[in-house]
């Protein structure tokens, strides 16, 4: 009798599924220079690893994100960033465009690709912080407001 998955880590594929995602994710973001802007690292090596540790974790993975970072506080982590709804859009692109690679070299279950993509969607749409043309936030909050005169 084989012994059925017991999270969504191990039922997704567990690290080599994440990986597989993330580091496809990270191929287009490499090549996507408005979102690589968001990036202030040359190497995009440690976001990737942060990115995949984050995930496993959600899922139900190794705790090693909150070990090594504590909580996960995205959107604190993100307001020296202007994530914009265009932002947010290309991020999904390629975050979908991973999945709709990896899944199937995973078999990926439907409910799970829906659940992941429904997640990731979600997540997306909070870390919008900024209009378009607009500062990151932490650059807004440093500006005083124009006086009313």
């Amino acid at each position: 009798m084989s012994e059925q998955p017991t999270t969504y880590y191990e039922a997704m594929g567990g690290h080599a599924f994440f990986d597989a995602l993330v580091a496809h994710f990270y191929q287009g973001v490499a090549g996507d220079a408005q979102l690589r802007a968001l990036y202030p690292e040359e190497d995009l090596a440690p976001a990737q690893e942060r990115l995949l540790l984050f995930l496993e974790q959600y899922w139900g993975g190794p705790t090693t994100y909150s070990d090594e970072r504590g909580h996960p506080r995205l959107r604190m982590r993100h307001v020296p960033y202007a994530v914009t709804p265009t932002m947010r859009d290309k991020w999904l692109e390629h975050m979908l465009g991973g999945l709709d690679v990896v899944g199937p070299q995973f078999d990926l279950h439907p409910q799970l690709d829906a659940a992941l993509r429904d997640y990731l969607t979600r997540a997306a749409d909070s870390m919008v912080n900024s209009l378009e043309g607009q500062p990151a936030p932490i650059h807004r909050m440093a500006t005083p407001p124009p006086s009313a005169m």
